[in-house]
């Protein structure tokens, strides 16, 4: 019996790289068999829609629990149809952001990063979904003002997700937010992260405030690191930690729906890198990350065959590297389907030997 995964189709290089993902995910390949749904997100299609084709695609990862993103177009212009990835997290009622920066074989990493840092980031409401507005003040001066908003739902769901994926990847939970000089708003999110901690004893618990924890981060001593965020501190610090590693090409990004039981209910995984339009075309563009985005969301999954899957393909990812096999912004000389190609074989190879063994 197969699974449906809704298939959120892109542009440029972003559609490419899904289009070789798939060809990895095919069940002679993972030994599990998928049913492919199809959603065009690409520019064209959601200007044609008036983005009605993003809403179905949300609804669709609402209904089979995982989806799959290719890389999208946003347009410059404000008016136009926008990012989809706003929409689709709004439509998922999605808490979280996920992403993990991870050592590559061969790529040096700044100072002492080596193990994966994970950064577990709101991805609603903050300074994202902050009211602003201009007064003029008798003097003539312009003030700005802005009014943000965050939730005990949201920041225990970010919270609980963090200790969960500390747990599963062997990781401490570091970091936490501005709680000392915003004792009442930012509070909220620390206060959860302590209640969590008393729920996971066995995960390592070290609480930073925000500048502390990207000061700290210069002096990283290489232990594995999930820092859950709030919504713009994320967004900054994960850009960091992602290049760190020298390349984004060994990292994810998930966007996960937690349900009212702080169980992963829906999750969509894409690659953090662009569509690399100068790219397009050419069978140069790295697909790596897009295959460690689809290993990944396999290795939430809850089923033995598609955990194993998921296992095998990441780690044949940083295999093929290890050995050599790896495109041009790596330092190598594989197209982009000598890559996927090569995967193939060693996800073929590994799932066929641990079947034997059992």
């Amino acid at each position: 019996m197969s699974r449906k995964i809704a298939i959120l189709e892109g542009d440029q290089t972003g559609q490419e790289l899904l289009d070789e993902t798939l060809r990895l995910l095919q069940p002679d390949v993972i030994q599990y068999e998928f049913d492919f749904d199809h959603f065009d997100l690409s520019l064209d299609n959601r200007r044609k829609t008036n983005n009605k084709v993003v809403y179905e695609a949300a609804e669709a990862i609402r209904n089979h629990k995982i989806g799959l993103k290719a890389a999208t177009i946003t347009p410059e212009d404000p008016d136009d149809v926008g990012s989809p990835n706003a929409l689709l997290r709004d439509a998922m009622s999605a808490e979280i952001i996920l992403r993990t920066g991870r050592r590559i074989p061969g790529v040096r990493p700044v100072g002492g990063f080596h193990a994966p840092v994970s950064v577990v980031r709101m991805a609603v409401d903050g300074a994202y979904g902050a009211k602003e507005w201009r007064e003029e003040d008798e003097d003539g001066n312009i003030i700005a003002y802005k009014t943000e908003k965050i939730s005990q739902r949201v920041c225990k769901a970010v919270s609980e997700f963090a200790f969960q994926h500390a747990r599963k990847n062997g990781s401490k939970v570091f970091g936490g937010p501005k709680y000392t000089v915003s004792a009442t708003y930012e509070a909220l999110l620390k206060e959860e992260m302590d209640a969590a901690a008393e729920r996971y004893p066995d995960v390592k618990y070290e609480p930073q405030l925000i500048d502390a924890t990207f000061a700290l981060l210069v002096r990283y001593a290489g232990d594995a690191m999930t820092i859950p965020t709030l919504n713009r501190d994320g967004d900054l610090l994960s850009d960091l930690v992602l290049q760190v590693f020298g390349s984004i090409a060994g990292a994810e990004s998930m966007v996960i729906s937690m349900d009212d039981d702080l169980e992963i209910d829906a999750m969509m995984a894409e690659a953090p890198h662009g569509t690399a339009p100068t790219l397009e075309g050419l069978n140069v563009a790295n697909p790596m990350a897009m295959f460690m985005a689809s290993g990944s969301l396999l290795g939430y999954m809850k089923e033995p065959e598609a955990k194993m899957a998921g296992r095998a393909i990441n780690e044949s990812c940083l295999e093929a590297v290890y050995d050599g096999v790896k495109t041009g912004d790596l330092g190598g000389h594989a197209k982009t389907d000598e890559f996927t190609n090569e995967v193939i074989a060693r996800v073929r190879k590994k799932i066929d030997v641990w079947n034997a063994l059992g």
